[in-house]
């Protein structure tokens, strides 16, 4: 479910003429029978809204005094969002012979023409308020508050993101808080200028365009809307003059390249602008390769993450996590990541987020024998980032349910032709030549498009190498160095540098000039660990021939520290 609550203003929104109709009150009633939070976003006093309509019950919060005011109707509590009017200035503006003129918590309140001798006042008196029009309504409260503020404070208590709310006005001063949620909606006697902000605007006016509203959202939860809300696309990157996005919401996505081609890199991009937009994430991180993104992570090479501490700060909307599984053996990392998504989808349907859960090394975390990625993923699956540089190693029912295929790396086709053959479906013909670093390939997997090259989006920021997951992570088997020996009798694994340290200490002399000759050391370093200019500094070391091998080895082992802490 992606509209979780629903905001809405009062007069000329819910009310015609202070007035609501007891259908749109049953509408209200079975809206949040579905599930859903109601919100009550006016500018009117608390008292006078009570007066005129006796149903706050109905909402999880109300929001009066046009942001100045947040109201608990269950326990009846009134938290004042605003400072109260400064001495002298509701005298000042009785002088002048305003009238009439309400006073509230913080909010003071006239009509037209009135607003000349507020301004006024507030002038003279030197004060930092402001004033807010509602069709005929002059309203004087301090700086920075409005309907959007007193919403954010509701949606803050309840634990809410904005990106999961639709809102409904139909005024000026309705703007700001339209302008926060998802989705914004106008009745149709709304002010023109508010129609044109809308993302949508009902036929019916007044409470029975609310009531329409509540019909689409209980059957579609306005899934229809999607193509209208394009302010908030992702951008991915540039095809000539055109900016290629993605949506927000629905999209599941592949990342697939080859080894090296930077595929952490292009989706760190992705995440720092999906970040930028409001939206939460969560990184399922098997190899500790997102832990320089600025945002909590849980677990490290020492220990298994603290997922329900995890969870905990996944409740809060502008919170996105990291779950490094780095510290979980390599054997149990997809019984790990099973119990993770699973209460991260539980999470999702209390809370409509995290909005992406982005899931690094697809094919260990569901791997192609695994006959319940399917029932894993869910019968719903939306907002998923898989990362891969094997897709013909990620189970079938997971590439299934992916919409978007954004490919990297040297070998675009092949990329293709394997995630087209696991999933089921024929693979466009690409030309077979690398793509350059920070290009890439765009398939719509449903439609007839042929893959649309790209200059990919880059970080803020350049990722500095994560010397913790090398230095004393555990990589996979496929990723590890053997010393093997000349005559293969040995079979010694180093999954991280500083057991490569050690066993470089311990094996034979034979053992080590045999792999420093045939370059296996720098090309461990340039492909597993994915530091060239380590490969580099590593290759000239293989190519000194007459240097002894105790002197090697303390010349490899100081390039590895000097970059890599010091491994013990």
């Amino acid at each position: 479910m992606r509209y979780l609550a629903l905001a809405c203003d009062y007069d000329g929104t819910l009310a015609r003429h202070g007035h609501v109709d007891d259908r749109v009150v049953a509408s209200l009633e079975e809206l949040s029978r579905s599930g859903r939070r109601l919100l009550l976003v006016t500018g009117r006093q608390l008292p006078d809204l009570e007066h005129a309509f006796p149903r706050l019950d109905l909402f999880d919060r109300v929001v009066a005094e046009n942001g100045a005011l947040l109201y608990r109707p269950a326990t009846r509590e009134e938290i004042p969002l605003g400072q109260a009017p400064p001495p002298g200035f509701v005298e000042r503006l009785r002088a002048h012979g305003v009238d009439p003129l309400a006073v509230g918590r913080a909010i003071v309140a006239t009509w037209q023409p009135h607003e000349t001798a507020v301004l006024e006042a507030i002038r003279e008196l030197g004060l930092e308020w402001q004033v807010i029009f509602n069709r005929g309504a002059v309203m004087a409260l301090p700086s920075g508050v409005n309907k959007a503020t007193g919403l954010q404070a509701a949606l803050d208590e309840l634990r809410l993101s904005a990106h999961n709310v639709v809102g409904v006005g139909d005024a000026e001063n309705d703007h700001a808080f339209l302008s926060l949620c998802e989705c914004a909606v106008a009745v149709a006697n709304a002010l023109p200028s508010l129609r044109a902000q809308a993302d949508w605007v009902t036929r019916a006016d007044h409470g029975a365009g609310v009531v329409e509203l509540v019909e689409r959202l209980l059957a579609s939860d306005l899934e229809e809307l999607g193509p209208a809300l394009s302010r908030h696309a992702i951008p991915l990157g540039h095809a000539g003059e055109r900016l290629l996005t993605l949506d927000p919401y629905a999209p599941n996505v592949l990342v697939a390249g080859t080894s090296g081609s930077g595929k952490s890199t292009f989706t760190t991009g992705i995440l720092e602008r999906i970040a930028e937009r409001g939206y939460q994430y969560c990184i399922i991180d098997p190899e500790g390769d997102y832990q320089n993104l600025g945002i909590v992570s849980f677990g490290d090479a020492g220990q298994a993450p603290a997922l329900d501490q995890a969870l905990q700060l996944l409740e809060e909307p502008d919170q996105s996590v990291v779950i490094n599984l780095l510290g979980v053996s390599i054997e149990d990392r997809p019984r790990t990541f099973e119990t993770v998504f699973s209460k991260l989808l539980a999470l999702r349907a209390q809370t409509g987020r995290p909005h992406w859960i982005v899931i690094d090394e697809a094919h260990h975390m569901l791997p192609e024998h695994n006959l319940r990625a399917g029932e894993i993923l869910g019968p719903a699956a939306h907002g998923l980032v898989f990362i891969t540089v094997h897709p013909d190693h990620v189970a079938h029912d997971a590439l299934a349910v992916v919409d978007r295929v954004l490919v990297i790396g040297h070998s675009p086709a092949e990329t293709l032709r394997q995630f087209g053959e696991t999933a089921g479906v024929r693979p466009p013909r690409v030309d077979p030549a690398p793509l350059a670093t920070g290009d890439a390939l765009d398939w719509p997997v449903n439609s007839r498009a042929a893959p649309l090259r790209f200059v990919s989006i880059p970080p803020r920021t350049e990722r500095r190498r994560h010397t913790r997951k090398y230095a004393e992570g555990e990589l996979p088997p496929d990723r590890s160095f053997y010393f093997r020996g000349p005559d293969g009798r040995l079979n010694l694994r180093a999954q991280n540098l500083a057991i490569f340290l050690q066993s470089a200490e311990g094996v034979d002399d034979d053992t080590w000039i045999h792999h420093l000759r045939r370059g296996d050391y720098s090309r461990w370093f340039r492909e597993a660990i994915k530091d060239p200019s380590l490969a580099d500094d590593i290759s000239r070391i293989e190519r000194m021939p007459d240097t002894p091998p105790r002197e090697t080895r303390r010349l490899v082992r100081q390039q590895i520290e000097k970059r890599y802490s010091a491994p013990p």
